[in-house]
């Protein structure tokens, strides 16, 4: 049999074969009749009520209590929905329940293990969470029926977890960063543990590969716990898991160094006595770390507990179905029955499967969980893990400080980043428990470096930074910073993810699939606002003389823009009075992903704090001071979108002065990207009267533009006469070369964009016609000349830079 179709369940472990130094660093513990009778028959209970209704809801449209003989018309049309995972879901959920019923533990569960939502679904049932927030699914036989029928059809729950299930703080459709978002929900909630449940195949993703070393950046003191179980099952769709191939040995050895006490529950003649041991001695070790931080005598790098849970793919599902093993294979992956619509053998396993759960033991005739169902659930509803405050209604906003106060002269030069960094500082000031920065190693080197007069880093492992209370968490993973803020902002807080604008789109998916995310939170009456997603975006491909090409891509600006417009905002402010405004609005903003870029290097400040903050709120506006009689009457409209690129367009207007003199240029700054959107695609778009007293009617523009030239084109179409529009930007062209050669690379320079004015403008002006070609070759030999001297002298005319000044 081809390798790939491999159906025979994994072979159990041989602990005879390990060496017992190894096998003396998993942590051992006597289980046996840990749980009271009533708890265990609760637990089991529970788990065969959900699992039941797991099931069903993949197969069943009707007959969902199973009171009569199953037929092929109480079959869906379309089987749809994954089984494997749903039983080690189920079984976490059932003593997670027991444990908070018992202690009053402050707890969300996280799944990672894609397409589980039945199991969650399930459970949320189970213990009316589903009801309180969707009261068309009460816990009663029309509930159930609803809730099994509704699956997966068409106006119906999907298969993955997703905004609209209750307690869900991330969306489940793309695996690999459920664990990452759980740390980011226990930062500055030093009550709450998440459970984590990481299926071995999300184990394989390189976003969880990195995140395990994410406990490194809790602060016990401050912060909560993550309980990571790693639930190995050992298949995926159809190819056994890496960890599922990995012994014990091999398992414990990784997360031992990892720094992790590992404990493996494996046992399944004693499975719910061992799972629920484990989890008491997990919160035990977690209470311990925690007690001692906050003792003032935290551990040195203390070994957070860690669950490997290793149950069959499928457990108490259809055994052998065709010859071939289903339980304990990847044939249970998805549908393990798949024409139970069609075939009576199929239908009978089905039958018998269903069957087995003993339905009319767990559901009274009105269709309610009997009393041993519920004998675990938690009895207050706060305390349920379905409606946790955390996960739908924690928002807390964000005491943001008068950004004008940190406002720089006009006419001065001042980094956006330099000014935003002191920015910064004092948000983190007036907000010490509610906001963190989440960076990739590069807050120093994009110039932001201020918060640290205020705050450290919180790289508990480093002996400089444990215990000091730092808001900034600084690791080279891109994946981790993206996960810790969407958790730490879905849970009630602000973050902020500044990144070299590079490696952005190392997250693109992950943004994508939060926003989906946002977008169905919106459209779900009972989740309440949450904070912002923001980006800041610098080190950008107009400065990386030094880093070269593979520094050089603005792509992130186009995944943003292709997200759902109500969600969107990118934003270029041109100088840094006009990015405070920005970055405070940002910060106070809710619900979207905001994307700001900006320079960390000195360039001029063009507007007064009170000039920026009309200019903001406008979203663009004509900046006179650079154009023709105030850009009254012009032959030519030059708009710059970005700090530097903009730069260029005042350099080019400022040239044009002396170069062509009868040419009227009116010079647009453009610092909200969306209103350029065609009317109604976008909250922000300009109205078409708007969109001509900026750009005129008939009138050229050049536009100079931070990003790709493909974007502002698709963002720009349904304007009318868009004949006239120039576009140049970033053409994938670069080198380790100086920054004005970037410039001439792209086209984007003073002397192209001159070039382009002209030649756009002797269309309405006789006078510049007549001589526009002479002076284009002019423009065109001072370019090349330009380029000529930065080769030989290996830099930029040392006053290349110098602010433009206008007649």
């Amino acid at each position: 049999m081809p390798a790939q179709l491999i159906s025979q369940p994994n072979p159990p472990p041989d602990p005879s074969l390990l060496p017992d130094a190894i096998l003396d660093y998993a942590v051992k513990l006597d289980t046996r009749n840990f749980l009271s009778p009533e708890e265990l028959a609760g637990i089991q209970h529970f788990r065969r009520a959900a699992d039941y209704i797991a099931a069903a809801m993949i197969f069943l449209n009707d007959n969902v209590l199973l009171e009569d003989k199953l037929t092929h018309d109480h079959i869906k049309s379309r089987l749809l929905g994954h089984w494997g995972t749903c039983p080690g879901i189920v079984m976490v959920y059932a003593h997670l329940n027991r444990i908070i019923r018992k202690t009053g533990l402050d707890a969300l569960y996280v799944v990672g293990p894609g397409h589980g939502a039945p199991a969650i679904l399930s459970c949320l049932w189970l213990e009316d969470s589903l009801g309180t927030f969707l009261p068309e699914y009460p816990r009663d036989r029309l509930g159930l029926k609803k809730l099994i029928s509704r699956f997966s059809v068409p106006g119906g729950f999907p298969s993955h977890i997703n905004a609209e299930t209750p307690g869900a703080i991330h969306e489940g459709g793309e695996l690999g960063y459920a664990l990452s978002v759980s740390f980011g929900a226990v930062m500055d909630n030093p009550d709450l543990v998440v459970a984590c449940i990481v299926g071995d195949g999300e184990a394989e993703t390189g976003p969880t590969a990195t995140a395990w070393h994410a406990y490194k950046y809790i602060d016990p003191a401050e912060s909560g716990a993550v309980l990571p179980i790693l639930h190995v099952n050992g298949f995926k769709i159809s190819e056994r898991t890496i960890f599922g191939v990995m012994d014990d040995k091999e398992i414990t050895s990784l997360f031992t160094g990892y720094g992790y006490q590992v404990r493996i529950v494996e046992d399944l003649s004693n499975l719910d006595n061992d799972l629920a041991a484990s989890l008491e001695w997990a919160l035990a070790e977690i209470k311990k770390i925690q007690q001692a931080a906050r003792s003032g005598k935290p551990l040195v790098k203390p070994r957070w507990p860690m669950i490997v849970l290793r149950t069959p793919k499928g457990l108490s599902g259809p055994k052998v179905v065709h010859g071939e093993f289903v339980e304990g294979s990847f044939h249970s992956h998805q549908v393990p029955l798949p024409l139970a619509k069609t075939s009576d053998d199929e239908l009978d396993s089905l039958h018998h499967w269903l069957s087995s759960y003993k339905p009319q033991e767990l559901f009274t005739p009105e269709g309610a969980p009997v009393d041993a169902v519920l004998s675990i659930i938690p009895e207050a509803n706060a305390k349920k893990l379905g409606q946790r405050k955390e996960s739908y209604a924690a928002y807390t906003p964000l005491k943001t400080p008068e950004w004008q106060d940190n406002c720089v002269t006009k006419g001065s030069q001042e980094s956006c980043m330099k000014a935003v960094g002191r920015f910064l500082r004092e948000v983190i000031k007036k907000n010490p428990s509610t906001f963190r920065i989440f960076s990739p190693d590069e807050l120093v080197s994009n110039k932001l470096d201020a918060v640290f007069d205020v705050t450290g880093r919180n790289f508990q492992w480093d002996i400089a930074s444990r215990a000091q209370g730092g808001r900034v968490v600084e690791i080279l993973s891109e994946h981790t910073c993206q996960g810790m803020l969407q958790g730490y902002t879905l849970t009630g807080r602000t973050g902020l993810f500044p990144s070299y604008e590079a490696f952005l789109g190392i997250v693109h998916t992950m943004m994508v699939q939060y926003s989906k995310f946002s977008k169905m939170a919106v459209e779900t009456t009972w989740r309440q606002p949450c904070g912002s997603l923001n980006y800041i975006e610098t080190s950008t491909w107009t400065r990386q003389e030094h880093n070269g090409f593979s520094h050089q891509n603005p792509s992130f600006i186009g995944a943003v823009l292709n997200l759902k417009p109500r969600f969107a905002r990118v934003y270029l402010p041109p100088d840094a009075n006009c990015f405070l405004s920005t970055v405070s609005h940002c910060l106070r903003a809710k619900n979207y992903v905001n994307l700001m870029v900006g320079s960390k290097q000195p360039t001029p400040v063009w507007l007064s704090p009170e000039e920026a903050d009309q200019h903001c709120i406008a979203g663009a506006s004509v900046w006179k001071f650079a154009s023709v009689d105030d850009g009254i009457d012009p032959d030519v409209v030059l708009v710059g979108l970005g700090v530097e690129v903009t730069f260029e367009v005042i350099a080019a207007a400022a040239l044009l002065r002396k170069i062509a003199p009868d040419l009227r240029v009116r010079v647009v700054n453009v610092t909200d990207l969306m209103i350029l959107a065609n009317t109604g695609l976008h909250p922000h778009s300009l109205t078409q009267e708007a969109f001509k007293t900026l750009f005129t009617e008939d009138r050229p523009i050049v536009f100079n533009y931070h990003g790709y030239p493909i974007e502002l084109r698709g963002l720009l179409f349904g304007r009318p006469h868009l004949e006239r529009v120039t576009i140049e930007g970033y053409s994938e062209e670069g080198t380790t070369t100086s920054p004005f050669d970037m410039m001439i690379c792209n086209h984007t320079d003073r002397f192209s964009v001159a070039i382009n004015a002209i030649r756009g403008g002797s269309q309405f002006n006789s006078k510049v016609a007549v001589d526009s070609h002479e002076k284009c070759s002019y423009l065109g030999h001072l370019r090349q000349k330009e380029k000529e001297y930065i080769l030989e002298n290996g830099k930029d005319h040392d006053h290349i830079f110098d602010t433009p000044v206008f007649d």
